[in-house]
């Protein structure tokens, strides 16, 4: 058996982790949330080390409030950066495999083609400087780790996006507004997590930086639009497009990533 442990296990990501396991019957988690698993706590690191002998760490404990980030920006980096080299340096003294699930914010977004690991980072908000940093200090301590990109990350069923707000907002026949400014690529939970566990599985030796998205480029409106459509919703009543972005903190015009093959 491979022993995987799974940090924020409360998040979207982290649950959506725990619902595909049973598809994977060699390997053997331990799901472990914030309360239970602190990562800006080196004690408490100590203490989830002690449950097994992992193999691999999969790091989805992150601050992801964009708009808090810039008015607190301690807190992102907190937890993006300083909690993340805690867990670096942990899973070096175990002789883990760190995964750790990064952001397209960590780049302007001024490039008109999908950014490719080979571009270089220039993050405009705090979030994305803050999920740099952590990038940065996995890169200085371990040898052995992924670092997954992704892009408007969503799923169907747990926690709180852009997804589910959509659905809601239509059920109630809400006035929805949606900017056409942005352009990135949802990707639903389901599949980043089966990405994450065929790293894990096909024993990829190819270490290093990894972006993985569905591939599908599309606005904030567009996503709107098939959120509607694929749910057989009637967006003609409901939706609204508009060319402004209601934002404090700055966010890429251009999100979108090319997906890195496994090898």
């Amino acid at each position: 058996m491979i022993n995987i442990l799974v940090t924020g296990a409360s998040g979207q990501l982290g649950k959506t982790l725990n619902d595909v396991k049973l598809e994977y019957p060699k390997l053997d988690f331990v799901f472990l949330d914030s309360k239970q698993l602190d990562i800006t706590d080196n004690l408490s690191i100590e203490k989830a080390f002690t449950l097994a002998n992992f193999d691999f760490c999969i790091n989805c404990a992150a601050y992801t409030n964009v708009e808090q980030s810039e008015k607190t920006p301690e807190n992102a980096f907190k937890v993006n950066a300083e909690g993340v080299k805690n867990l670096a340096l942990a899973c070096k003294e175990n002789n883990t495999t760190l995964i750790h699930i990064s952001t397209d914010y960590v780049f302007d977004g001024k490039k008109s083609e999908p950014y490719t690991i080979e571009d270089t980072p220039n993050p405009i908000n705090e979030y994305g400087k803050s999920k740099l940093a952590g990038e940065k200090y996995i890169q200085e301590i371990l040898d052995r780790y992924y670092i997954i990109r992704t892009s408007w990350l969503y799923s169907k069923i747990h926690g709180k996006n852009f997804y589910k707000t959509i659905l809601e907002k239509a059920k109630k026949g809400d006035l929805i507004i949606v900017t056409d400014r942005q352009i990135g690529c949802p990707t639903d939970t389901i599949n980043l997590s089966k990405f994450i566990l065929g790293l894990i599985i096909n024993h990829s030796s190819k270490f290093g930086m990894f972006h993985y998205t569905d591939n599908k480029p599309l606005t904030w409106y567009g996503f709107a639009l098939k959120i509607l459509g694929s749910n057989k919703l009637d967006e003609s009543t409901t939706l609204v497009k508009t060319n402004k972005y209601r934002s404090f903190a700055k966010r890429p015009k251009n999100s979108c990533l090319t997906t890195t093959l496994i090898e």
